[in-house]
């Protein structure tokens, strides 16, 4: 367990954290902060992957093990709920009092990066987990800022696909899912009938609402950020992105207005009880298996893009990488264990064995050639990552721009669901809101 030196556990501010963490050496081949006073012991946050708490400590607990026979060195594992792991992280980088090594959702990485307390992986430090071209250029995008070094390495990564009902589809007499967003309007405004609907959401989630406009901005040919980092919530474009997809809800019909409420992945339940025919989704096959569904009772296919498009860069990207990094704390008491325990966990066995359960695909490039990762749905998730996905803005203000912006969709779901028009004007009045927040 990482035991906190005296200067970086009085620190108040991040600044101070950083130039304690910095200041000790320790005589480690790591470069980047770290000491090695207690080199038979980590701490290791992991965050919830799998159905629940119990169901991940069963799966990683016998790597772990595995990892102390190889080295000698005990690790202390906790996973920590979506819902708390980034208070506690922000909690950990102001106190110094958090683990050596621990999960962060990828779209952190630039706000964590920013605080100046996790360990920044140069040329040095991946050399010593087997070398940075090991990993996909891709999810190595979304670990920190363009133009420094990486904050975390990647660890699991997904990708967003449109999940289909085929049972729903062969009733309706649609025979392939849609293509394009037209097309899914289309075939959407057949299935919502009888008290079904076409399309799941969880409008009250704000990483998701992110995670869709964020597509639809980009295939508007719009940034929720310039080259400066400055938002640009507002403009006419991610006005038109951010409508297109409440639209879906306001004036299309084809999300349920219960939907509005979701918040908790009940979307998944709804399409595994027939109510709902799609959802777009990061690696559902595990939770449509969870509720009672079998393999070949849905279909996956990339999630739309606009008319005469097909899955690409640009105005045809259809996904954010998702997926989940890796990271030390500089102040590590066990830096060159830190870096044992990313390479084992980030080596070719343990990739396919931990996506393997996951459902997730390795971002190790050598760890993906395993037939496993071949079904139809990692297929299309592989496919999407290496063509078609792009990272979210790695600016500073990340977690805030989520906050700001998701919360703005939520608020706009809810006029939909009352049945409040959702107009051009009211869109912009509530991403210029969030633009607002962002510089107070």
């Amino acid at each position: 367990m990482r035991r906190t030196r005296a200067a970086a556990a009085a620190a108040v501010t991040v600044s101070l954290l950083a130039t304690a963490a910095t200041a000790c050496g320790g005589g480690s081949a790591a470069t980047g902060g770290g000491t090695n006073t207690a080199p038979k012991e980590l701490t290791y946050w992991a965050s919830n992957q799998g159905p629940d708490i119990a169901a991940d400590q069963a799966t990683l607990g016998p790597e772990l093990k595995k990892f102390e026979q190889q080295t000698g060195i005990k690790v202390k594992l906790e996973v920590v709920p979506w819902s708390d792991l980034l208070n506690r992280i922000l909690a950990a980088t102001a106190s110094g009092q958090g683990p050596d090594v621990l999960n962060i959702g990828n779209t952190w990485s630039s706000s964590l990066q920013a605080t100046g307390a996790l360990l920044p992986w140069d040329a040095n430090n991946f050399e010593a987990i087997g070398g940075r071209d090991r990993f996909v250029e891709s999810a190595i995008g979304s670990a920190g800022a363009a133009g420094k070094d990486p904050a975390a390495v990647p660890l699991y990564s997904m990708s967003y696909a449109l999940y289909y009902n085929k049972k729903m589809f062969q009733e309706a007499g649609i025979e392939k899912p849609p293509a394009t967003w037209d097309e899914l309007v289309a075939v959407g405004r057949r299935l919502s009938e009888d008290g079904k609907w076409a399309l799941g959401a969880e409008g009250s989630n704000l990483a998701n609402n992110i995670h869709q406009v964020f597509v639809l901005s980009k295939q508007h040919g719009a940034e929720f950020f310039d080259a400066a980092g400055k938002p640009t919530f507002d403009t006419p474009a991610n006005v038109e992105a951010v409508k297109q997809y409440v639209d879906l809800m306001a004036k299309d019909k084809v999300i349920s207005p219960g939907n509005a409420e979701y918040d908790k992945n009940q979307s998944l339940q709804d399409f595994a009880n027939g109510k709902t025919a799609m959802v777009l989704w990061q690696s559902a096959a595990g939770s449509f298996k969870a509720h009672g569904m079998k393999e070949g009772d849905w279909g996956v296919a990339p999630v739309p893009v606009p008319a005469g498009g097909t899955p690409g860069t640009g105005k045809n990207t259809n996904s954010m990488v998702a997926g989940i990094n890796m990271a030390v704390f500089k102040n590590t008491d066990n830096i060159d264990g830190a870096l044992k325990f990313v390479k084992f966990m980030t080596s070719d066995e343990e990739q396919k064995l931990l996506n393997k359960t996951y459902g997730s695909i390795p971002p190790v490039k050598a760890a993906q050639s395993d037939p496993a990762f071949a079904t139809e749905d990692l297929t299309v998730l592989r496919n999407t990552l290496a063509t078609s996905a792009a990272p979210l803005p790695q600016v500073p203000e990340e977690s805030q721009f989520e906050t700001a912006v998701g919360t703005a969709v939520k608020e706009l779901f809810a006029d939909a669901a009352a049945g409040r028009p959702v107009t051009t004007e009211s869109v912009k009045a509530r991403l210029t809101k969030a633009q607002q927040q962002m510089s107070n």
